[in-house]
C-alpha cells in the first residue's frame, strides 16, 4: 500500500499544472501569468532556436567562398493593423536580400493582412497584455523565429506598429555593418563583434520600486538589486545576444512572476537590459536607436505625435542624439494619421541621408 506521505507528494506534483493555470483567477493577481502550456510551447520552440544557432556557424562555412551579406532580421510586436506598411514599404524597396521580416501579432485581434514585403511574415502567436511578462515572451519568440528561419539574420531590431524608420534602409545597413563588409571575407565577418543597442540604465529614480513590484524578496538569489536594470522595450541585438535572449532559463522564472504592485511594473524594460547587462555589459552600446518623447507622456506612454506635427525639421529633430557616433534610426510613437503627411516627406527627407 502506498504510504500517506507518498500518496500527498504525488498529489501535489500532479496539481501544479492546475494551481498555476487558476492561480490569478483565484489570487486576483494583478497581471497575466503564464499557463505551463505556454512554457511548454515556447520551450520547444526556444530549443529549436538554441539549435539552429549553434548549426549555424557550420552553415556557414558550407558557404565556401560566396561571402553573402548579412541580414537585419525586422520583429514586428504589434496589436493593431499596421497602419504604416506603406512607409516601411518604401524603406525596405531595392533591398531584398538584406532583410526578413517577422510579425507577432495578437490572435484575439483582427489583423488586416498587410500584403508587399509583410505578406505570409505571421510567425504563431500568442496573447499579449501591457506591462506584463507576455511582452518579453512575444519578443523571444519573434528572436527565436529569426534564429530559425535565417542563419543570416545577424541583427535583430524590434519594432512595434507605432514606429517608423527615421533613415534609409542603406544608412541603417552601414551603420551597423559598416563598409568594410566589401573587403571582409565570409570566416572574418562571422567572427566579427558587433555590439547590441539596447538601453540599459542603473540611476532611475523609481529603480527598487521597480525591483519589489513582485514582492520584497522575489527576485533573489538570481538577481540582486545591485544587478538590476531598465531600458527601453526596443532594441537591436546581435545574434549572439539574441541567442543569449532565447536560451535563458534562470531569469526568466523570475521575471515571468507576477507582479502585487501595478504602477512600476514593467517586465519587459526589465528583463532584457538586466539579463544582458548580467551576461556581457561590454558587449551592449547601453543606447537604444529608437528614439521616444516621454514629455506629456501619460499612463506610461509616450508622447504621441499626430499628423499636423510632421514635417521635415521633426524628422531631423528625432535623428538627433547626444549619444556619441550613432544616430536615431526608428522614432514612436505616431499615429495612424501621420501616414499620410510621412508619406509626403518620405522621398525627399525620411530617406535621403
Amino acid at each position: 500500500m502506498v504510504s500517506s506521505p507518498l500518496l500527498v507528494t504525488f498529489t501535489l506534483f500532479f496539481s501544479l499544472p492546475f494551481f498555476f493555470y487558476f492561480a490569478p483567477q483565484t489570487f486576483h493577481l494583478p497581471h497575466f501569468a503564464f499557463t505551463v502550456s505556454d512554457d511548454l510551447d515556447d520551450l520547444v520552440l526556444f530549443t529549436r532556436a538554441t539549435r539552429a544557432a549553434a548549426h549555424s556557424a557550420s552553415t556557414t562555412s558550407r558557404l565556401g567562398t560566396t561571402n553573402p551579406k548579412p541580414k537585419i532580421a525586422f520583429l514586428f510586436l504589434t496589436n493593431s493593423n499596421l497602419s504604416f506598411a506603406p512607409l516601411w514599404e518604401k524603406f525596405f524597396h531595392g533591398n531584398r536580400n538584406l532583410f526578413n521580416i517577422y510579425i507577432h501579432s495578437d490572435p484575439s485581434v483582427y489583423i488586416a493582412p498587410p500584403g508587399g514585403v509583410f505578406r505570409d511574415r505571421f510567425i504563431p502567436s500568442k496573447k499579449t497584455f501591457r506591462a506584463s511578462p507576455s511582452l518579453i515572451a512575444a519578443a523571444r519568440r519573434l528572436l527565436a523565429a529569426a534564429l530559425i528561419d535565417d542563419p543570416m539574420n545577424r541583427y535583430f531590431a524590434l519594432v512595434s506598429q507605432h514606429c517608423i524608420p527615421l533613415h534609409s534602409f542603406r544608412f541603417m545597413y552601414r551603420s551597423l555593418f559598416g563598409n568594410e563588409l566589401t573587403i571582409l571575407s565570409s570566416f572574418t565577418f562571422f567572427q566579427s563583434n558587433y555590439k547590441s543597442f539596447i538601453e540599459i540604465l542603473s540611476d532611475e529614480p523609481n529603480l527598487y520600486d521597480r525591483y519589489e513590484a513582485r514582492g520584497e524578496h522575489a527576485m533573489l538569489p538570481e538577481v540582486p538589486f545591485e544587478e538590476f536594470r531598465v531600458g527601453s522595450q526596443f532594441f537591436v541585438l546581435n545574434r549572439r545576444h539574441a541567442v543569449t535572449v532565447v536560451r535563458d532559463r534562470r531569469l526568466w522564472r523570475k521575471f515571468r512572476l507576477p507582479c502585487v504592485t501595478e504602477e512600476p511594473c514593467y517586465p519587459e524594460e526589465h528583463y532584457f537590459p538586466t539579463l544582458l547587462s548580467m551576461e556581457d555589459p561590454n558587449g551592449c552600446t547601453r543606447f537604444t536607436l529608437t528614439r521616444v518623447n516621454w514629455t506629456g507622456s501619460w499612463d506610461g506612454h509616450p508622447r504621441l505625435y499626430t499628423a499636423p506635427e510632421v514635417s521635415p525639421d521633426l524628422i531631423f529633430q528625432l535623428r538627433q542624439s547626444n549619444y556619441s557616433g550613432y544616430d536615431y534610426m526608428f522614432a514612436r510613437k505616431f499615429s495612424p494619421e501621420s501616414l499620410v503627411p510621412l508619406m509626403d516627406i518620405a522621398d525627399d527627407v525620411i530617406f535621403r541621408d
